[in-house]
């Protein structure tokens, strides 16, 4: 089983169903009225985004991306590679960018200069996870799940060399699985 890998269980599946219904009433809140436009950062980001969107209760449209700063590795190369954009146009547009976690910093900081050319009509970004020991450049996060500590996680599409995305928890990958 794939749990047997996890030295420990963070979020349960329960937890985070509570957590991603929250924050889609928030968003369902502060949205209202605006027809945002939701960007899920692929691959880590697919589940929380479907599940996030499933609990706005208001008009929106659903956006991709392909980006990657990590390869196969388990630290960030610091260089952000766009595989595949977004296809809507952001210009005038309310755009919700959702990440699994926020480690370093660095993904997020390269986009948001780069969603800024596109004129927006406002730029927010909504992460499940954030983990602040890792920050290397100082990102603000409008709409978080949770603070983590600095362990490697997998779970909810969280993966470590694309395995255990598919974990219905998120849980702390033994070290000897990735050492």
């Amino acid at each position: 089983m794939l749990t047997d890998d996890l030295k420990s269980v963070l979020f349960t599946e329960e937890q985070i169903a509570k957590r991603v219904s929250e924050l889609g009433a928030e968003l369902t809140r502060d949205y209202e009225g605006k027809d945002p436009l939701v960007i899920g950062i692929l691959k880590g980001a697919s589940v929380f985004t479907t599940d996030l969107i499933r609990h706005m209760n208001t008009p929106m449209q659903l956006d991709f991306m392909v980006v990657s700063s990590y390869g196969s590795g388990t630290k960030t190369s610091g260089s952000v590679k766009i595989r595949k954009d977004a296809d809507a146009d952001m210009r005038d547009r309310h755009v919700i960018v959702c990440e699994d976690i926020i480690d370093s910093g660095v993904t997020m900081s390269n986009l948001f200069p780069l969603f800024e050319t596109r004129k927006p009509a406002s730029l927010k970004l909504c992460a499940l996870l954030s983990k602040p020991s890792r920050r290397e450049v100082e990102i603000k996060i409008d709409y978080l799940g949770w603070e983590v500590p600095d362990e490697f996680l997998v779970g909810y599409g969280l993966d470590y060399a694309e395995r255990y995305r598919n974990l219905p928890c998120i849980g702390v990958l033994k070290p000897e699985i990735y050492s």
